[in-house]
């Protein structure tokens, strides 16, 4: 195997890997850290933000392991279709349970 697919499995790693935290504070509707906000790196986002952020992340990782993969056949349609269910899902769980964190406990 040549030396740069080390490489982009290596990035491909450390992608997922950042992606996980961002998408799953998102869906659970909480605020986390992201890149956006203000300032970098220390101030937090909104779940949808990091949603949107983890689910980059997890699109960037999933083409470097395609070109690494690149002797396989690519089932592009599938990939594509997954990784959309994956953001709208998401985002819808997204708001849903930021509204629901946010709202006045119940009595």
């Amino acid at each position: 195997m040549p030396w740069y697919y080390y490489v982009a499995y290596f990035f491909a790693g450390a992608f997922l890997a950042n992606g996980v935290p961002h998408f799953v504070q998102g869906i659970c509707g909480n605020t986390f850290q992201t890149p956006f906000a203000s300032p970098p790196g220390v101030g937090e986002s909104s779940a949808v933000v990091n949603v949107v952020w983890g689910w980059i992340n997890f699109v960037i990782a999933g083409s470097l392991i395609l070109a690494a993969f690149s002797p396989l056949p690519r089932p592009i349609g599938g990939c594509v279709a997954g990784a959309l269910g994956a953001l709208g899902i998401g985002l819808l769980t997204s708001r849903h349970f930021g509204k629901v964190r946010h709202a006045p406990r119940a009595p």
